[in-house]
């Protein structure tokens, strides 16, 4: 298995330093957030100068840019063309760097949508964007989050958009705050899974909370287990937001990981 972390984790560190500290915990990637305000400098706005320079600094530590985070979501009629023109050049970005996954949302479902109305149009939106996405060697990631953490509602868009360059950034929290089961999840989204999110946490008073995997309630265990038997490829990439500082969760959140994987390669 292969692991990463979103610049989340320690948004203060410019890129080099947050290169550095993958390889320093043992982590295989990084996936920068942008639109954040992170330091790692790797934005829409960055000239072609910058986006090589990132691309070689990546290349030369050997900790490949796995994943461009974004905002980007099309489930709003009001501005979904906005977002599908936004998307276009984040494709261009994460090709600049040398990402070959870029994460979006679906977004909230604005009153007087129905779902079906919905599904249509974020198939539409990553239609749309498919062939310069496939040109440019890069597939675009819905995650289930947000009105789209129902695997069955995201496997509904990837069956109507039915493209290579389209495929699912599996966060496997969300899906069970929503109701399902692991397993439900796994099954449902297994053909389109191209990226995965992972941490743990609980609900305390109705806000959720991080907590060390193995303490909260996602069967990462399960799903090490399920990723594993597929075989799954891609990453596997921690996103903490807002947390303990990164030289506390990065090494322990990896060590527990692998452990899972151990124990299976030891059954």
């Amino acid at each position: 298995m292969k692991y990463a972390f979103m610049s989340f984790s320690c948004p203060d560190k410019d890129l080099d330093h947050l290169l550095a500290t993958a390889r320093e915990f043992g982590y295989d990637a990084v996936e920068p957030r942008i639109e954040s305000g992170h330091a790692h400098g790797i934005e829409l706005g960055a000239a072609q100068a910058a986006r090589s320079l990132a691309r070689h600094r990546a290349d030369e530590a050997g900790i490949p840019l796995c994943c461009i985070a974004t905002s980007r979501r099309y489930a709003n009629p009001a501005t979904v063309q906005q977002e599908v023109e936004l998307t276009l050049q984040c494709v261009d970005l994460a090709a600049d760097v040398g990402s070959h996954r870029l994460r979006v949302f679906g977004g909230q479902i604005p009153e007087g949508l129905t779902r079906p109305d919905a599904v249509g149009l974020l198939a539409e939106s990553l239609s749309s964007v498919a062939r310069h996405a496939a040109d440019r060697e890069v597939i675009v990631c819905l995650e289930t989050h947000d009105d789209w953490r129902n695997p069955e509602d995201v496997a509904a868009v990837m069956r109507l958009v039915d493209h290579p360059a389209i495929g699912v950034n599996w966060d496997i929290m969300h899906p069970i705050r929503w109701g399902s089961t692991m397993l439900r999840a796994f099954d449902t989204l297994r053909p389109w899974i191209r990226h995965v999110h992972f941490h743990d946490g609980v609900l305390r008073e109705s806000k959720s909370s991080l907590v060390p995997i193995g303490e909260g309630e996602v069967d990462h265990r399960k799903a090490v287990d399920l990723l594993l038997a597929m075989p799954y490829g891609d990453y596997l990439s921690g996103e903490w937001i807002n947390w303990e500082p990164c030289a506390v969760h990065l090494p322990r959140e990896l060590a527990t990981m692998k452990g899972y994987e151990s124990v299976r390669s030891n059954e």
